[in-house]
């Protein structure tokens, strides 16, 4: 996963309501790239279950640091209102419980680390339902992608394929501690259906709602400045990152029920061209999980019905500690300083460790668990480069002048001590 701005204005062409294209009522839903219209009754289900106080401190703190339109979200003494469509003024009322005491049970299906059965201290992940999800596709679809670059004759550096290796590092450690572990994502095929052709029609017409009145069918090569205009260009976009991540959800959500989800990634800064990209000094480590929603976000009836649905169910409190102890023991065994975002504009640094951040990213908004999203290593630094070209062993090598475990292994062990020190800890133990 990239980390700098420009990512940001990349997608601008995309960030717009796609209600425009779905008929013309007025009291249409304002929805997000792709998104489902908002269930709002289901939020009925959290009524009494928040304090004002607790209410309003997830949402300053930790979900709307950046602010929001007065109309959005009503915050009162005993209730909060909340905006379900614009057009047509309707509005959802949550009632809040008088203290702590008299809180409604949460309702969820996933399981937080407390209320798990009691563990033996061989097995702390006994009982624990966990997804692996490894970021992206890799295989023929890292180029698309644009996570792919390749230097002179060396192995092509593609994300999807790291990270797949690192999930299959992991499964079997995680399953001997005791976890019941799923793949969201086991091979280099999409869980989605769907293909970029089946999204040409919609990014042609994306385009000229955003200005392009006559867009291109293609892209002239990966360092096209018109690239964003094509239609090409967006219709793969759509495929990619937002048709596949919206299949992964239905998947957690509707079949895998999983206590917790881990995001697996690779980070990378800029490299210019693919074929012939920059190695830079710069290498770092930072773990996300959802939160910091941007105004224009919210503005978007379902992202803000997802954004309320998610904090009323308490994901938070458990994926926040989660990270920062995975974070920690990430730190620990990579040696990695914490990644500054060059702005604020779109995170906000929460928790202990220094390494996490909230961010409003698809799958941490879409699945409906506790999701730790990890981002170790610059893909293209110098020595993760090496590392990577190392590819994967036993033991250590000597790789820049240091003997160390391969880049794989070392990150799939950092996870799994995050993990069983958090487990250890949080749950009741077992003799």
């Amino acid at each position: 996963m990239f980390h700098f701005e420009k990512v940001r204005s990349q997608l601008g062409l995309l960030a717009l309501s796609l209600s425009i294209l779905s008929g013309n009522s007025q009291t249409a839903d304002n929805l997000g790239i792709l998104g489902s219209h908002p269930k709002w009754a289901v939020l009925e289900k959290y009524q009494e279950t928040i304090t004002h106080d607790e209410f309003t401190r997830l949402i300053q703190d930790v979900y709307c640091t950046h602010g929001f339109a007065q109309d959005l979200i009503e915050i009162n003494e005993n209730t909060a209102r909340i905006l379900m469509n614009r057009k047509a003024q309707k509005f959802f009322t949550l009632r809040f419980a008088e203290n702590d005491a008299s809180c409604n049970p949460v309702p969820h299906l996933w399981r937080a680390a407390k209320s798990l059965p009691p563990a033996k201290p061989e097995k702390p992940l006994s009982g624990l339902r966990l997804a692996l999800d490894p970021g992206h596709l890799g295989g023929k679809w890292a180029k698309i992608e644009e996570r792919w670059f390749q230097v002179d004759s060396s192995q092509p550096v593609q994300e999807g394929d790291l990270v797949l290796k690192v999930a299959r590092l992991l499964a079997p450690r995680l399953r001997q501690l005791g976890a019941k572990v799923f793949f969201v994502r086991n091979s280099n095929e999409p869980v989605t259906a769907k293909r970029p052709d089946d999204f040409r029609e919609l990014a042609r017409k994306i385009l000229i709602k955003n200005g392009v009145p006559h867009p291109r069918p293609d892209v002239l090569d990966p360092n096209d400045p018109g690239k964003e205009q094509t239609i090409r260009w967006q219709s793969e976009i759509l495929f990619y990152r937002y048709s596949e991540i919206r299949r992964r959800a239905v998947l957690v959500n509707t079949k895998l029920h999983p206590d917790l989800v881990l995001c697996l990634h690779f980070n990378a800064e800029g490299w210019g061209d693919p074929n012939n990209p920059a190695l830079i000094d710069a290498n770092h480590l930072h773990l996300l999980v959802n939160g910091s929603y941007l105004q224009d976000e919210l503005e978007f009836d379902d992202e803000r019905f997802e954004m309320i649905r998610r904090l009323l169910s308490r994901a938070y409190d458990e994926e926040l500690p989660l990270a920062d102890m995975i974070a920690a023991a990430m730190a620990r065994e990579t040696k990695l300083p914490p990644y500054e975002y060059p702005t604020t504009n779109s995170t906000t640094r929460v928790g202990s460790s220094g390494y996490v951040y909230a961010r409003n990213l698809l799958a941490t908004r879409l699945y409906r668990c506790p999701v730790v999203y990890c981002e170790p290593y610059v893909m293209n630094s110098r020595d993760a480069f090496a590392r990577i070209q190392a590819g994967d062993y036993e033991g250590v090598r000597n790789v820049n002048g240091i003997e160390r475990k391969s880049i794989f292994r070392e990150y799939a062990d950092s996870v799994v001590d995050g993990l069983v020190e958090y487990y250890s800890k949080a749950r009741r133990s077992g003799d």
